[in-house]
């Protein structure tokens, strides 16, 4: 059994989760989640703690029933508390702003770029060089500031471009005569 899946994850007063077949849903004052469970899985609610076992005595089995259990327990933290991840935008000329269900990001291009917010994501711009993204779906947050970095990640000379807040840039030396 893998050493993930040991520890029961607890529940909180406001969290309901109900289990039906092998789909899983979490409610919580921020919203409702889904998740499929395997077959090789099996979820137990014990009063105020879950437990996730494998039916099955593989390695698959054991790795895929603590991958199940950090996915409900993020689900959890997920409906009570959210995600949020933190990006900044450094360079001249480099800003952010929001337009209605639209960031639209100045990077350097000749054109703006529009990048479509996905449901159940908030993005917030405090100012223009910053982007706060937020929401419930601990994947579906990171994605959103993936794929908003990749427009334009930072490069190595300068640290020109959009990084995490929290990340660290290396930079390198330009080359001498």
């Amino acid at each position: 059994m893998s050493r993930v899946s040991k520890n029961p994850i607890m529940l909180l007063k406001e969290v309901e989760i109900s289990l039906t077949g092998k789909k899983l849903t979490v409610k919580g004052p921020l919203g409702a989640v889904n998740q499929d469970i395997p077959n090789e899985i099996e979820v137990e609610n014990q009063g105020n703690a879950l437990l996730v076992k494998s039916n099955i005595n593989t390695q698959h089995a054991n790795a895929l029933a603590g991958t199940i259990r950090m996915l409900i327990a993020n689900m959890i933290k997920g409906v009570t508390i959210g995600f949020e991840k933190k990006l900044q935008l450094v360079g001249v000329g480099y800003r952010a702003q929001i337009n209605q269900n639209k960031i639209n990001l100045a990077l350097g291009f000749s054109h703006p770029i529009d990048h479509e917010i996905p449901t159940g994501i908030k993005i917030e711009t405090p100012t223009q060089t910053e982007i706060v993204i937020k929401g419930i779906d601990k994947q579906k947050v990171g994605q959103v500031a993936a794929d908003i970095r990749a427009y334009r990640s930072p490069e190595p000379y300068k640290g020109k471009g959009v990084r995490y807040s929290d990340e660290v840039i290396i930079l390198k030396e330009t080359k001498k005569k």
